[in-house]
Parts: C-alpha cells; structure tokens; sequence
C-alpha cells in the first residue's frame, strides 16, 4: 500500500539484539502507604550478540538491583553502568562481557514506586470502600509499572504474582491458582512477603497469559465483590466463567453490563469462527479511569459510566452506553488482543474494528429495536465526517514513531472514520464474505501482530476483490470526497473533490482520487457495484424516478445534489413509511450532508434549514436527533447574534414544542425505545429553546425531587435537563442542590448530569463557585466540568480565561494522560469569531503543544471554519429566519 512508513525511526524503538519471551512479575502492594514494591524476570532471546540490555522504565521508576544470568556465564552479571534516558523512558544496562546469539538470559530487576493518582501505570483509586489500586497501560504506560520491552510487537508471556494485605482481592489477565505456594520462588525476593506467614498478607498467583503486547498486561489489588455468570462456547462447549468486579456500594449496578457480555461472547465465536481462548473473562468497574475502558486480556477496566446502571431509574442514553462499551471492549478480545497492530499506526485495526463489531454489528443483534445502524450515522459516521472535513485532519493510517505523540491518534479518526470505512466496505461486498474474511485474517495471524494489507488480503480471499486497491487511499489518506451530482440526457454525471468545512479545496489539497462504492438507488433498487474510480464518470439511470446516491448512508462522503433535486428527494422521504422510496438511514445522511455542505458554501444555509422544516412531520427518533443536532449547531455557531439566536430558538420550540404536548414527560414500561428517546429530545430541545411551559414544569419537577428525593420527579432520561434548567433559571439553592447531587449521586449518570448543569448558571458568583469545584475534584470528572463551563454563553469564554490563568498547574495534573486534550478541544469548540483564534493562537506560541497539537490545531480550524459560515451566511439565514417567522405567525 502507497501509505505512512511501516518501519518507525529507530530512534524511537527498542534495539532488536535482545526479544523477551516471558515476564514472571511478583508485586507487593501496600495501599495504606501508596507504594508498591516488584521483581520481574524476563526471559530473553539474544538475537544479537551484545553486551548491553536497553529497555523501557518510567521516571516514576525507582530502579534497585538489577542481574543478568545467562548460559555460558560462570555467574549473575551485574550491570558495570546503567544509564537512564528520561524523554525516551529508557533504561540502559552495560554488562561488561558479551552475551552470544542464540542464547537464552534472563533479566532480573527489583524495583518500587508510589501509587499516585495520575490514572496512569499502576495507580490507586479512593471511593467510599476505601482505597485500592489498578492498571492502566495503553499505550505506553507498562513501563510505568514495569520496567519492560513495552512495544506492541514485542509479545511475551506474563506470570503475575500479587502480595498485599490480608482480606483484599487480587485480580490479574488469567485465573488465580488454586492453592498455590505462599512462599518466594528465590530468597532473593524474600522481602515481598514479609508478613505472609503471619498471615497479616496473603499471596495471589496468576496462571500464565498467551502471548501478547504489554500495554494488555493488568492486575488489581482492593476490596472487591463480584456478580458471576457464564457463557458456553458455541465452537468447543466450553463453560466459561464471566465476572464483575466492584466495591460493594456499587456493584449493585452491575447487572447489566454482565449480561451484555454473556450475550455477546458467542456471537463473536460464531461471527470470527475463532474461540475466546482465554480461561475467563472479567470486568473491573473503577472509580478513577482516565479512558471510558480499557481491553486488557481478560481482565477488562473501566469507570463506573461506562459499566454501572441503576436497572430502575436508569436512561436510555446510559444503558446504551454500557452495552456498546461492554461490547466494544469485548470485541477487543479478537481485535487487539488475539491479532494486535504490529505498531500504533495500525491503530485502527484495533480501534475500528471494536467500533465497528462492538458499537454496531454485535449489539444490533442483541439489541434490534435500540437501532444501532442507523444511531451510527450520527454518533460516528457524521462526527468522524466533521473531524476529517479539516486541514488539521490525519489519515487513518498515521505515521506516528514518537510514544509521546501516540495519546493523540485515539480520536474519531482511529475510532469512528475506521470503523466507517470498515462499514462502507462491508455493505459493498456483504456482511457474510466480509466476516468471513475477517476470520481468516484472524486464524492467520492468532497470538501475532498485523498491518493493513494482512486484513485486505484475508477479505480479498472471500470476495475475489482487489480490496487493497479499494481500501488504500481511504486508510492511507486524509480527508474524503464529496460528490457532485449533475443530471444528463441519460442519466447522471458524478464527480469527487476532497470535502473541507471551510469551502473549495485548492488544487494541492484535492489531489487524491479515491476509489468510491456509490451504493446507487434508481428504479427502486441499490446498484452495489456501481463505483467511481476517476474523477468524474456518467452513470445511466432513469432520473424521472426518484433516485439517490449512497443509499442507507453506507458510504464515507457527502453527495451534493442541484437544489432542485434536493427539493426531489426531501419530499420524497417526507413520505410516510412504504409510501417512501428512501429509508431511516437515507433520511439522517441526508440531514447531515445539508447542513455540513451549507457550512462549506456549497448549500444556502436556507436550504438545509427548509429541509428540517419539510420534515416537521417526521416519526422516526434518529431522524429529530440528527436535525436536533444540526440545527442547534446553527445556534451554537451564531451564539453572540441575539436576533438570530431568538429566531432560531421560535424555530426549534415550533419543531419540538408540538412533540412534549404529544408525548408527556411520563415514562411508561410500555414505551419502546423509540418513544422514550424521542421524549427526551423533545423535551430537552424545547427547554433549551426556552419553552416557558416546559421550563416552568422541569422547574416544577425539580422542587418536588429535592424536597422529596422520589424519582419519580425526574426520570432517570430527565435528569441532564432538569437539573441544567434548575441551575440555569434558578439561584443559589438550586445550585447548592446539584452540588449536593455531584456529590452524593445514586448513579454514575447522576453525577455527570450534575456536574454538567453545574455549568449552567447565568450568577457571576455562581459561575466562580463551580469553577472553585475543579481542583479538588476526581481528573476524569475535569472534562465534564469544563464541558458545562463551555456550553454556557455567559461563562464560555470565562472558563476559557480561568483555564489560561491555571495552565501551568492544569499541565502538571495531566500531563501524560488523554485528558489535556479533551480539554483543549472543549474548551474551543463553542468559540466562533476570528478574534478568539487571534487569542488562542497567542496564547500558545511559547507553550510546548506536542501532547495536544493535533487537538489544537482542530479547534483553531473549527474557529476559523464557523467564523467564514457566519461572514457567508448571515444574509441568507437572517431572510429565511424572517420569513419563517411572517409563515408561522
């Protein structure tokens, strides 16, 4: 493939001459004091002959007495110097004498640490059971716990022993052994199991691993409780125990997300004729995680949103994301875990394929009526579209040697483009040859590592197809097409240009030309092998009847029509049901796609509008969402334009407003999932566009709930709302209410509902308070904090100037972890004026963005994209506005 190096610069890799084999790790874990104490042993290849051992150790590393034994050598060698690297986290052990190729050695390094609170490493957690610790490696945080060759194509086998105090439970990858020994292998470890034959410790050992990368290594020490379950293997009949780990205040809540993956693990046995190999599959709920989860083998981790649900107050929006990240992480077990990326290039083998199986495929069929197809067309399709539409962008396939730069590639990119593009081939050759070549790719490359022309080849074998010429520029390039659409004497002519959000690429930005599947629809049919492999091409069709390009949204591109046609196909769908020639999916692309080409310049800004009006009539949940979505970020472009925003709110109260008199704020056991979504919208769009009947009833709500604490008041899909209009409209005793709410919430959703509205204020002195909330609270409630701060105009670019004036601290906090991205990116999203690009761009020109620039750069394209739609549009969004509101007086 024409694409990013697939060899990294050697400065930026571990030296070759040595391979580890096996890693036998014994930790002693003291959680009263925060430390821990570890030896690992690492079996070794020598490829090479060498005399010196380079591998990678973390400052926060504390090395102690480190040996070398070898065949040939009359004793353990002791390193002559050991040199440290700080920026490329490497250790480097100068032996004295030479160990021959073809020998085996093994490496023995004792060492200690503190347990911080960094979400990074081996950390610990507080919660109201008290402190306990556990891992978080990916990409490049094994080190930080274990000195190690911590490379994802340096496989190896791990045997984890945990020492900690008596009565805790210590969970790792594989199952404890059964009665194993309590004693230390070699005097030499003795000290970690001081206090073990008092029994005021105890010792727990780990069956060895399969092979695999050190970023999935993961143990856990604490007070844990479980709820257990099991599934039978489709393939073998084997019965394998699934877990639930958490402390005992919450587990409670675990349920749910046990169940999806009872369901979900043989589906993906039938799906990738591949069996689970591993003995048992556990999920650890954790109160501070800096991800939403986390793969490890067999041991999956992640904060409590992600895995804990109240089964009776819970919302839709919260059960939906336990089952897509417990079925996400599960599908890992195969993707990543099995067959892992031979470097973070590849990244989206992993990333995209979960994404796609565990978002999408899997949970469709365990869930059929949430809708899960057509919810990606705006949960990853639309927002990997509008990530990709910028300059800034990358290609999914990145080039990305240094690990510092690696935090920055798990983005949309990596996540939703791949996986969309992984879809889109998927609906060109079917589901059933494209899994059946992802299982060969699979058995050819189980417990190994894999680039991107090893999953071509495998889907190729199944379809006959030249997948790799399909598939290169859209993993190897950035950005996508758009279609133009211009009808002929026969039919239609269609050509591609690169898409950006801002307006016409250059010629030197639209060089690339892609190989495009145009999923068309003429006469009542998809043509799926019509494809577009040049820059322009005519196609046949009968244009009389109605006809679309990417039909079910299946493809990876906008499609711009002449208004004329546009009009065509608006009405066409407005049809009801069968009386329509265009599906749900149809209709969400076609929302995204208007409004996305009126931001670019390519489609009056009235036109995107008058669809969404077409369409008032509309049933269908997925589809308000998506015109929810994008008209309100044609408020949240034109915030600072009081005229246009008062305008635009008339417009979605008559959008919305109808919907809440129809549908109540009552929900019924009888509402199918549908309706119950379709509420909350409604509800939550008519308040945010100040209803004065639907704030005065959520402000009604809210009283009762906090004199009252019953539930009944505010239904779990009502509480984000709620309390925003509370805080929003309300004073100090609503905003010490929520506070109360944050800190004492009966759900995970609870409280990011809280935090949220927290934000909400209009009160200078409330704004101040919430802001003083930020630096005592947990890191990975920081980004919801500032999420609040930024959706709220009064405090928009206050939480902006509080951000600048902290920063040095903020970078000291988070530094190494995914959070300071986050917050670049949202506290810059809601921004729409040039001068705020002059500002930010100001502001960082002396400060060193190598862990954010991507997200920065993003942010500053975002600004100056919003700021050219408002210098271009106004005119047109203001006549329409105006005579909307003469239509509809």
């Amino acid at each position: 493939m024409s694409t990013t190096s697939t060899t990294p610069s050697a400065e930026f890799r571990l030296p070759t001459d040595v391979r580890p084999t096996h890693y036998d790790l014994t930790v002693r874990t003291d959680l009263e004091n925060e430390n821990f104490d570890a030896v690992v042993r690492v079996d070794l290849d020598i490829v090479r002959p060498t005399d010196t051992i380079v591998l990678n150790a973390a400052p926060n590393v504390k090395l102690g007495a480190v040996s070398v034994t070898a065949a040939g050598l009359a004793g353990p060698l002791t390193p002559t110097e050991t040199a440290y690297d700080a920026p490329s986290e490497r250790a480097t052990f100068k032996l004295g004498q030479s160990l021959q190729a073809g020998t085996k050695a093994s490496l023995r390094v004792a060492y200690s640490s503190i347990l911080d609170g960094s979400m990074m490493g081996y950390y610990r957690s507080k919660g109201k059971m008290g402190t306990y610790a556990l891992t978080q490696f990916e990409p490049t945080s094994a080190r930080r716990a274990v000195p190690s060759w911590d490379e994802p194509a340096l496989k190896a086998t791990f045997a984890v022993t945990l020492v900690s105090k008596a009565g805790l439970v210590g969970l790792s990858n594989m199952p404890e052994i059964a009665n194993a020994s309590s004693e230390p292998t070699d005097f030499a470890d003795a000290p970690l199991y001081a206090g073990v034959k008092e029994g005021e410790w105890s010792v727990a050992r780990f069956e060895t691993t399969p092979p695999m990368s050190s970023y999935l290594l993961a143990w856990a020490v604490g007070p844990f409780t479980y709820l257990e379950s099991s599934y039978k293997s489709p393939i073998s009949g084997k019965v394998r125990p699934l877990r639930i780990y958490a402390t005992q205040d919450l587990i409670h809540q675990a349920h749910f997300a046990l169940e999806v993956k009872e369901k979900t693990l043989p589906l993906y046995e039938q799906m990738f004729e591949v069996e689970y190999p591993l003995p048992k599959l556990d999920t650890l709920v954790a109160e501070d995680f800096d991800a939403g989860a986390m793969e490890n083998w067999g041991l999956i981790t992640g904060r409590t949103i992600a895995f804990l649900i109240d089964p009776k107050t819970s919302d839709m929006k919260a059960k939906k994301t336990v089952a897509t990240v417990q079925s996400h992480e599960v599908a890992h077990m195969w993707f990543g875990n099995i067959t892992t990326m031979e470097w973070w290039d590849y990244l989206y083998l992993n990333e995209g394929f979960a994404t796609l199986m565990g978002n999408v495929i899997a949970v469709d069929k365990v869930f059929p009526e949430w809708k899960f197809d057509s919810e990606f067309i705006t949960e990853h399709l639309n927002r990997a579209l509008r990530l990709d539409a910028k300059l800034s962008s990358h290609p999914i396939e990145v080039n990305c040697p240094d690990a510092n730069q690696i935090n920055q590639i798990f983005d949309s990119l990596s996540y939703a483009k791949a996986a969309s593009v992984l879809r889109m081939l998927l609906k060109y050759v079917g589901e059933d040859k494209f899994l059946k070549g992802v299982s060969i790719y699979l058995k050819q490359h189980l417990y190994g590592n894999s680039v991107s022309k090893d999953l071509w080849e495998g889907i190729s074998e199944t379809t006959g197809l030249d997948v790799s010429k399909l598939m290169d520029s859209w993993v190897g390039k950035m950005g996508y097409p758009m279609l133009t659409v211009t009808e002929t004497a026969t039919g239609i002519r269609v050509r591609q240009d690169r898409f950006l959000e801002d307006g016409p690429a250059k010629p030197e930005e639209n060089a690339t030309i892609w190989t495009i599947p145009l999923f068309l629809f003429s006469a009542g049919k998809v043509d799926t092998t019509a494809v577009l492999g040049a820059r322009e091409a005519e196609f046949e069709i009968d244009t009389s009847r109605p006809f679309k390009l990417n039909a079910g949204t299946s493809g990876v591109y906008r499609v711009l029509y002449t208004p004329a046609r546009l009009a065509a196909i608006a009405h066409e769908a407005a049809k009801p049901g069968a009386d329509s020639a265009f599906s749900l999916n149809d209709r969400i692309g076609l929302v995204h796609d208007a409004m996305a080409l009126a931001m670019a310049g390519f489609l009056d800004i009235s036109a995107a509008l008058t669809l969404v009006d077409i369409w008032k009539n509309e049933n269908e949940f997925m589809v308000w969402d998506s015109m929810a979505e994008n008209v309100a970020q044609v408020v949240n472009t034109w915030w600072e334009n009081a005229r246009v925003v008062g305008q635009l709110d008339a417009f979605r109260r008559k959008l919305f407003s109808p919907l809440v008199k129809k549908l109540g704020y009552e929900y019924l056991e009888s509402d199918d999932a549908d309706t119950k979504q379709l509420r909350t919208r409604a509800i939550e769009q008519a308040a945010q566009a100040e209803d004065p009947e639907v704030i005065k009833e959520l402000q009604r709500r809210f009283a009762e709930y906090v004199a009252t604490q019953d539930d009944k008041w505010i239904p779990g899909d009502l509480q984000r709302i709620t309390f925003r209009t509370a805080v929003y409209y309300g004073g100090k005793a609503e905003h010490d209410a929520v506070i109360g709410f944050f800190e004492n919430p009966t759900t995970p959703s609870m409280r990011i509902a809280a935090i949220r509205a927290l934000g909400a204020s209009q009160d200078d002195t409330l704004i101040s308070a919430t802001l003083g909330l930020i630096p005592k609270a947990r890191d990975q409630d920081v980004v919801s904090f500032l999420a609040g701060l930024a959706a709220n105009y009064k405090s928009r670019r206050l939480v902006l100037e509080w951000f600048e004036d902290n920063f040095d601290s903020i970078y000291k906090r988070f530094e190494g972890n995914y959070t300071l991205k986050y917050m670049v990116m949202v506290l810059l999203s809601g921004l729409s004026a040039l001068h705020d690009v002059k500002r930010v761009e100001a502001f960082y020109k002396d400060k060193d963005t190598s862990r954010y620039n991507q997200m920065l750069a993003q942010g500053i394209d975002s600004i100056k994209a919003k700021a050219a739609w408002i210098e271009r549009s106004t005119d047109d969004l203001a006549r329409w506005l105006e005579k909307w509101e003469k239509d509809n007086a």
